[in-house]
């Protein structure tokens, strides 16, 4: 029942499915648990912290796997780029920022050069970059992201792509739960997908249980894009880019009225959100999900849920020949 693609031919999968490395959640356990199961698990390199990224790197001991940057901050911490070579992955991913400086080094490798994108300016970029990979990220995606919609982006980066003469290889990322959402990414002309919320919300998955649960119990209508994160953990990301949340207690509260924000009031958000993050509170701290979260109802291991979803996109391939007339 294995789907091939060139994503699963250059890399060896049973399934088109790549786990997204996201920070602080996706460490080396969910990485190899995805590989286990016949995707690709990709560790979160987030924002450079080693100690995080090495114990990533022994949990998932010597399973398969890939990694993936923030590229704005690891531009800062460049010595991070050669340990993660060290250990061979099978991609490096560079996400949220212009690769071309980071991407030479990986290109003096056999290693997979993954660029995630957020508009076209950025797939024109990475592919003068070398990039083997392109992800069209959607800002249905749960975490950093823009304005693009996956559904329309996807298509337009692989006619880009095909124009430039270029190999490289699409994944669709952005919204995409289930065998539904692989299936529609194919049929778009991605060669896979990246998925983020869908791990997130799984037992091995670096994440307080009780904002799984908050975001199994939400609706897409539950989510909104906003700064409030960022400002309250005093993170300078660039201009253009955003975060998608629960719209809990704490962001209802505050975020119609960011640009107000100041002095002690500034600072009692701030706390707040530290504070609700630390004590696992769902309606204070940030749960990083995206508008997918309507069509998540459990969590499970993951890989199981690998195996779910690659049997689940067989089937709505499948499926998908009803519509032909005969």
């Amino acid at each position: 029942m294995a789907i091939s693609t060139r994503l699963t031919r250059l890399l060896d999968l049973e399934w088109p499915i790549l786990s997204a490395p996201m920070a602080l959640a996706s460490g080396g356990k969910l990485a190899r648990e995805v590989t286990r199961g016949g995707g690709l698990g990709l560790i979160g390199g987030g924002y450079g912290n080693k100690g995080f990224i090495d114990q990533a790197w022994h949990d998932a001991g010597n399973t398969k796997t890939g990694i993936g940057f923030i590229t704005w901050s690891l531009a800062k911490q460049p010595e991070l780029l050669d340990s993660a070579l060290q250990h061979a992955p099978a991609v490096i991913m560079l996400s949220f920022g212009d690769p071309t400086d980071l991407a030479k080094k990986v290109k003096q490798t056999d290693i997979p050069l993954m660029c995630q994108c957020q508009h076209i300016g950025n797939v024109r970029v990475a592919l003068d970059a070398g990039a083997d990979i392109i992800v069209a990220q959607g800002s249905e995606a749960g975490g950093h992201g823009a304005r693009r919609g996956t559904l329309p982006f996807v298509p337009e980066a692989a006619d880009l792509i095909a124009s430039s003469n270029s190999k490289a290889l699409l994944l669709a990322a952005g919204g995409i739960a289930d065998g539904r959402g692989i299936a529609a990414s194919l049929l778009l002309g991605a060669d896979g997908v990246l998925i983020g919320s869908r791990y997130w919300a799984s037992r091995e998955a670096l994440v307080a249980r009780s904002f799984q649960q908050a975001a199994i119990a939400a609706s897409g209508d539950d989510t909104l894009r906003t700064k409030i994160p960022d400002i309250a953990r005093q993170l300078n990301w660039p201009a253009g880019y955003n975060i998608r949340v629960l719209c809990n207690e704490l962001m209802q509260e505050y975020h119609s009225r960011l640009d107000e924000l100041g002095g002690d009031e500034l600072q009692h958000m701030r706390k707040r959100y530290i504070h609700g993050n630390e004590a696992e509170n769902a309606m204070e701290g940030g749960v990083i999900v995206g508008e997918c979260t309507g069509i998540i109802d459990d969590l499970p291991g993951a890989r199981d849920l690998t195996r779910r979803l690659g049997q689940q996109t067989a089937i709505a391939l499948g499926n998908a020949s009803q519509y032909i007339g005969h």
